[in-house]
Parts: C-alpha cells; sequence; structure tokens
C-alpha cells in the first residue's frame, strides 16, 4: 500500500492536534489508496450504479474528518475506519434506492474465498449491513475482516497488515465470518 505506516501514522497524529497542513498531506498520501479500494468495490456494483469511485472516496473522507474527531492510533486504524465509512455510504445508498422501489425482493450475497466476493447485480447490501453489525456484536475482528476484503477490496496479506494479525488469523477470521454471515443471508425455506 502506497504510504510508509510511519508517515501516515505520524500524519494522524498532527491531525489529530488539528494540523491542518497535514490532513492536507495524509490526503495525498492516502488518496490513491482509498481510490484504488473504493474502484475495486465499484467494480462489483450493479451495472448502471450512480454512485462513482471518486465520489464514494471523497465521501467516505469528508465522513471521517467532518464528523467528531477520531483519535488516531495509526495507518491501520485509518484504513479500518475508511472501510467503515465505505460500507456506510454503500448501505445509506442502497437504502435510498430501495426506498424509491418501495421494497423490491431481497437476494442473497455470495461470499467467494478468492476474491473477496463475487456480487451479482441485485444483492441485498441492505441485509449484509444488518447482518454485519450482528457479526460485530459476537467478533469485532471477524466484522472488520469483512469490512477491509469486501468494502475495502483489500487482500488476504493486505488486509492482515492493516489489522496487525498474521494471515492465519485472518483466514480463520474470513472463514468464521464467511461461514457466519452465509447462515445469515441464506434464504430460509
Amino acid at each position: 500500500m502506497p504510504g510508509s505506516k510511519q508517515q501516515i501514522t505520524a500524519l494522524l497524529a498532527l491531525v489529530r492536534e488539528g494540523d491542518q497542513q497535514a490532513a492536507s498531506q495524509l490526503l495525498e498520501l492516502v488518496y490513491p489508496e482509498l481510490r484504488r479500494l473504493a474502484q475495486h468495490y465499484m467494480d462489483r456494483e450493479r451495472p448502471g450504479h450512480t454512485l462513482q469511485a471518486t465520489a464514494l472516496v471523497h465521501e467516505a473522507y469528508l465522513r471521517i474528518f467532518d464528523a467528531e474527531p477520531i483519535q488516531w492510533q495509526d495507518r491501520a486504524h485509518f484504513f479500518a475506519v475508511a472501510a467503515n465509512r465505505m460500507r456506510q455510504i454503500l448501505v445509506d445508498h442502497a437504502r435510498a434506492r430501495e426506498a424509491e422501489r418501495r421494497g423490491g425482493g431481497r437476494v442473497q450475497v455470495s461470499l467467494d474465498a478468492e476474491t473477496a466476493v463475487a456480487l451479482g447485480p441485485d444483492y441485498d447490501l441492505i441485509a449484509l449491513d444488518e447482518a454485519l453489525e450482528r457479526l460485530e456484536a459476537l467478533d469485532p475482528r471477524a466484522c472488520r475482516v469483512v469490512e477491509l476484503r469486501f468494502f475495502g477490496g483489500l487482500t488476504e496479506a493486505e488486509a492482515a497488515e492493516v489489522l496487525g494479525i498474521s494471515p492465519a488469523t485472518l483466514k480463520r477470521d474470513w472463514e468464521f465470518a464467511r461461514a457466519w454471515l452465509f447462515s445469515r443471508l441464506r434464504p430460509h425455506p
């Protein structure tokens, strides 16, 4: 990932202290990675989606820094928050779309081990978000793994680095989260 851990962590410390110049430098440093992650996710969205990757990054960045100040810990914390904000934006967008359609049919989400998530054009992001909220209460780290892999588009190695865990631990969390989510999202007879 672009930007060294030390550079990003140092800039986050300055941002935490209110340094606006550091915030600008941080944006320059993390923007390419945020854009790549947003594009990775948008590539899996339904055709004709009205939200673009650039808009997703900008909205996520605004939500990160326009809200109550975050006590940044490090680069991993920043990317975890960014993935969470992207998730919130996409869920809000899906809810607005569903409200326009007044209900519409819900379709199961399919989690794919090779590419993080393989989605059909009509998957139910709202049901996924609700399931993720329940997963977070049960296992917060497993929920972060899903956010980073699904919403952030990170590989297993990248997500393990961001979370500060071994790839083997991340893989176990990923397998658990996939199985748990599958059991909650599959249609019931």
